[in-house]
């Protein structure tokens, strides 16, 4: 499972010009799964996500995690984080999970956040998404489970 994470002051996700997620500042995470991912796979991307440590301290240090600020968390999925681009000019999605088991442990993802954080949103699975967002930092981290 792949995850790039990036620290918000503001994000939102809209489906045909409705707004489906909205987060105030914290961590939008783009979420890919790929072949072979388990439940332990999306336990630990939970545990990633509302660890690392992306917020700054009372000395401007990278030191406070979501868990430790409350931010919101803005879940959307994005299998082509899975892809192969290692040649050619386009890419493979082979290494992507297929559609229905992506959406099962995505939803495991979902689920197991919102039973440990309290603002969780997301996206809609399998939609063409809008994304917004003001990016804080810049800062933007790759995670895997």
């Amino acid at each position: 499972m792949i995850s790039v994470i990036q620290r918000v002051l503001e994000a939102r996700v809209t489906v045909e010009g409705r707004t489906v997620g909205e987060i105030g500042p914290g961590l939008l995470a783009l979420v890919a799964v790929e072949r072979g991912d388990q439940p332990a796979n999306a336990a630990r991307m939970v545990e990633r996500l509302l660890g690392y440590r992306v917020f700054a301290d009372a000395d401007g240090r990278m030191n406070r995690s979501l868990a430790d600020t409350g931010g919101g968390l803005l879940l959307v999925s994005q299998f082509t984080l899975a892809a192969d681009t290692a040649k050619g000019t386009r890419a493979s999605f082979t290494p992507a999970a297929p559609p229905d088991e992506a959406e099962r442990l995505f939803n495991e993802v979902v689920a197991l956040a919102r039973s440990r954080h309290n603002v969780v949103a997301t996206g809609e699975f399998g939609a063409e998404m809008t994304v917004s967002l003001v990016n804080h930092g810049p800062v933007t981290f790759r995670l895997t489970a």
